[in-house]
């Protein structure tokens, strides 16, 4: 129980530090949630919200994407990275959908998983900010934070993922796994965490391993998060 009012403390201190977090993807339906989440895969959010725009124009959805020209594809996915592979991801995936799902996007984790290019942490993006279905997201700075502040100590992430789950109420673990995602992005940064201006310095095991002078913290906080 000390674990956990310790945990539930630190996620109310993060929603007063970032009440306006979010999926910093930018979409406005399931498919565009889907696309641009496969799409981050090593790069940043900015890169992919640059290059969505002009995709969706073109192929707005599985259908029409399923029919891409993938030279076409190819060239509007280049500034994200790995833009090959992407297209052949983007296309199959897009197909299955056509093929398997009547061209809608399925809201059940079982069903996400099974499309190409969509693991767990694509599937509860999508569950969570698409269809309003709570789940722990565990990329790279949830996993980081949830370690660092005693919650877990695995490192697979469907168990982070479990070890998260079991420290919140479920409705909670959407908007937790932004504001994780957020300190990671902007306080809590993997090489020099900036601890001395750390809202949850106190609640956090490792709050003394990053700049502890708070002026120095202060001057390692970001405005904006990069991937």
């Amino acid at each position: 129980m000390a674990l956990v009012r310790r945990a539930r403390r630190v996620h109310r201190a993060l929603a007063e530090r970032y009440p306006d977090a979010r999926c910093e993807l930018d979409f406005s339906s399931p498919f565009e949630l889907l696309v641009a989440t496969v799409l981050s895969a090593q790069t940043t959010d900015q890169r992919v919200n640059g290059v969505t725009p002009s995709l969706f124009a073109r192929w707005p959805d599985p259908a029409s994407l399923a029919g891409a020209d993938r030279a076409e594809l190819e060239a509007v996915l280049r500034p994200t990275g790995f833009y090959r592979a992407k297209a052949g991801t983007l296309l199959r995936l897009a197909d299955q959908l056509v093929v398997e799902h009547d061209g809608r996007v399925p809201a059940r984790l079982e069903e996400l998983v099974t499309l190409p290019g969509v693991g767990r942490k694509t599937a509860n993006v999508v569950l969570g900010d698409a269809f309003g279905v709570p789940g722990t997201t565990v990329d790279t700075h949830v996993g980081r934070l949830a370690r660092r502040l005693g919650w877990t100590e695995e490192t697979d992430p469907v168990a982070v993922e479990r070890d998260v789950d079991a420290l919140f109420e479920r409705r909670d673990l959407t908007l937790l796994s932004h504001r994780l995602i957020f300190h990671g992005r902007r306080t809590c940064h993997a090489r020099r965490p900036a601890c001395g201006a750390c809202p949850v310095q106190r609640d956090c095991p490792s709050g003394a391993s990053g700049e502890l002078d708070p002026v120095r913290a202060a001057a390692l906080v970001r405005d904006r998060g990069r991937a």
